[in-house]
């Protein structure tokens, strides 16, 4: 059989998962936080122009996808895309199709449509968001401060597409000890100023750093 544009129900979600682990054994299902990574992961795989950081986003859904047995595909509904994650005992390994004889229950699938209903938090609203508190930033505290700002919003758009005053205090230390270490390439000035940055990023957003927050 090879793999039709009919849905499941017819033819027949760094992201740390640990505390979902339980339920996942347990009933066979993906929890609520898997799919939603999921999701999130594949849209922005979808909004990238970059080849290489989309395969990375697609990579990581896989990654994590196969902690719980399961795999995805997108199937494309008259134009429509929709993520579909589903249990991979389902997909025969050598054709690449799913077996609708090994399926046993059509309820353990997930579909999620990606077209017509926006992206989570309205991706560009947020962009938009960050980059006025860079702004902001910027013209409080300077151009250094400024610049530092603006990579944190590249770091929050293109990793978690999210507002910065959003980011788990995880998150944020991935981004000083992580990526703006390697991949932002600062000028020593802005090494130098890094966590005053931070400060005043969140201290114009009316938010408390989240690692200070959570300890």
């Amino acid at each position: 059989m090879t793999e039709s544009n009919e849905s499941l129900e017819d033819a027949d979600q760094e992201f740390d998962a640990s505390e979902a682990t339980t339920e996942a054994s347990e009933t066979g299902e993906l929890p609520t936080e898997v799919i939603d990574e999921a999701e999130r992961l594949t849209r922005l795989a979808r909004r990238t122009p970059d080849e290489n950081e989309a395969d990375a986003y697609v990579q990581r859904r896989a990654t994590l996808l196969e902690e719980y047995k399961f795999t995805a595909r997108i199937r494309d509904d008259d134009g429509d895309d929709t993520l579909v994650l589903y249990p991979a005992e389902w997909r025969d390994a050598d054709e690449g199709v799913i077996r609708t004889d090994r399926i046993e229950d059509t309820s353990r699938a997930v579909e999620i449509p990606l077209e017509g209903t926006g992206d989570p938090d309205d991706w560009d609203d947020v962009d938009d968001h960050n980059r006025e508190l860079v702004d902001r930033v910027r013209e409080r505290h300077g151009d250094v401060h400024g610049d530092n700002a603006a990579v944190l919003a590249d770091f929050v758009g293109n990793h978690y597409a999210k507002r910065i005053e959003e980011l788990t205090a995880a998150e944020l230390r991935e981004f000083r000890t992580e990526y703006f270490v390697r991949n932002a390439w600062p000028s020593a000035a802005q090494r130098a100023a890094i966590d005053d940055s931070i400060e005043f990023v969140y201290e114009t957003a009316g938010k408390p750093v989240p690692d200070r927050q959570d300890r």
